[in-house]
């Protein structure tokens, strides 16, 4: 995990790992609430049964957006601005999911500052290549360039 005081010390690490985060589990009743929040009750997410008798996948599989949504919070464990007081997301650009995350994997964020820059109004403006890991695995279950604002 790289940790800085302020934004202008992030500069240096254009281009380099910030940090990786924990393991995180990822169960069928994680997936439901994901379904029923969303309301994406699509069978390949909630039906384990149908999942395994019509899927290509031999069994139900998270939701594409389940994955993403975990990368704010994990992206606290890469690195950490100590003087930062507000974050913005800016948004997402080149979104892949790569391979499908099944009930019982655990994935990991791994976080590369892709680019960064200080803005007129006092805030940095960071891009951040994402890869959600699944253990074991040989791809990645997605794949990401996230931008975000940050203020002091």
């Amino acid at each position: 995990m790289v940790r800085v005081e302020h934004f202008a010390e992030l500069a240096p690490w254009v281009g380099q790992e910030l940090g990786v985060s924990g393991w995180v589990r990822i169960e069928q009743p994680t997936i439901d609430a994901f379904g029923t929040l969303t309301g994406d009750q699509h069978w390949i997410h909630l039906d384990p049964a149908r999942a395994r008798a019509e899927g290509p996948f031999g069994g139900t599989i998270a939701h594409g957006f389940l994955t993403l949504s975990l990368l704010t919070g994990l992206l606290k464990q890469c690195f950490d601005v100590t003087a930062a007081k507000r974050w913005v997301n800016y948004g997402l650009d080149r979104v892949r999911f790569t391979t499908p995350v099944k009930p019982g994997d655990r994935i990991r964020l791994r976080l590369v500052l892709a680019s960064f820059e200080m803005r007129e109004d006092g805030g940095a403006r960071l891009a951040c290549q994402c890869t959600m890991e699944i253990e074991g695995g040989e791809r990645p279950a997605l794949a990401a360039t996230f931008g975000m604002l940050g203020y002091e």
